[in-house]
Parts: C-alpha cells; structure tokens; sequence
C-alpha cells in the first residue's frame, strides 16, 4: 500500500477515495464531512435519499451514529459478530445524524469490515468510512484498482490494495427483523 498515507491525507482533506472492501471497491469519504459526503452522491450520480453505509474497523467509529439505546444485547452481538459472509446491518441511529448520511430513513447501515486497508484506514484517521460501491448508479462495481482508473480517471485517488476476493457484495439486513434487503 504504497500510497497510503496520500490516502489519509484525501480523506482528512475532505476528499473521496476508493478502497477495497470485501468484493468490490468502495467510494468513500468522511462522514461527519457533510462536504465530502456531497461530493460522492454527486459522483455516484446518487440520489441522497438512499442512504449510506458506513464501514469500521472498530464499533467505536460506529457508536456515534448508533441510537444505543434501542439496541438490544442480541443486536450487539449480531453487529459484532465476524462472518463469511460480509453482512451490513440496519440499525436504529441517532436523531443528531444528519439526512445527507441516513436519507429517507430513520436508521442507518453500518458495517464492520475486517479488510486490512479499511482497518488501516479508520486507525489512521480515526473515523468510519462512508461506503457506497465504485461505480456510477446502475453500473457494474469495480474489482480492481485498474478499474477503478478507467471508470474514475487516472488521478483519482484509489488506495493500491487488493479486495478480498469475496464474489457478492455484502447483505443488507435489519438487526431486529433480519429482513434482508439485499442478498450477499
């Protein structure tokens, strides 16, 4: 990851950047940068009303977006809990939250990721990531760093790292309902 701290530096300066996460290349940007967050919908060509996810290495980057209060001790431990399968869960959020992140919604998607570079990520800058997939709305996400490149432009800045190599992108599910949303 030789360009890693670049990484850090775009993500500290309100920039958006691209990092591997389980299967596929994430756009991602702070989250408490309403900022920054406007720039990725307005490169995804997304639509704020669908929401965000947001990846961590550690629930301390989550808990300021989690209401805590509504969760249970079985909802903890299904957040918490490492899979094969890379599950993003609905969870109840805080009212401070702001719109830009949650959408429509009176929750949020959170995920914890144990892909090296997010964990390098969020330890060096010492907040969660917003996570959306690299591409523009309705197109196929990118795989590699070369894709990235040829979908973004050479100079946008994309972290050098590999995926895991996982085939589906995560699933979506609410924590309480276990209604999934999207299938992994």
């Amino acid at each position: 990851m030789n360009n890693f701290l670049e990484i850090v530096n775009q993500l500290r300066q309100e920039e958006v950047v691209a990092y591997p996460t389980e299967a596929v290349f994430g756009l991602g940007c702070n989250p408490q940068s309403e900022k920054a967050v406007r720039k990725l919908l307005d490169l995804k060509q997304r639509s704020e009303e669908k929401g965000l996810i947001l990846l961590a290495s550690d629930l301390k980057y989550l808990l300021p977006y989690i209401d805590e209060t509504r969760m249970t001790e079985h909802s903890w431990q299904q957040l918490k809990q490492i899979s094969k399968q890379a599950i993003t869960w609905i969870v109840p959020v805080k009212n401070s939250v702001p719109s830009y992140l949650t959408g429509k919604f009176d929750s949020i998607a959170v995920r914890l990721c144990y892909v090296p570079a997010v964990m390098e990520l969020c330890e060096a800058t010492g907040f969660a990531l917003t996570s959306t997939s690299a591409n523009l709305t309705g197109q196929l996400s990118c795989r590699t760093v070369q894709e990235v490149k040829a979908r973004f432009g050479e100079d946008f800045p994309v972290l050098r790292a590999d995926t895991l190599g996982r085939e589906k992108a995560s699933e979506i599910r609410d924590i309480f309902t276990q209604q999934i949303f999207r299938q992994g």
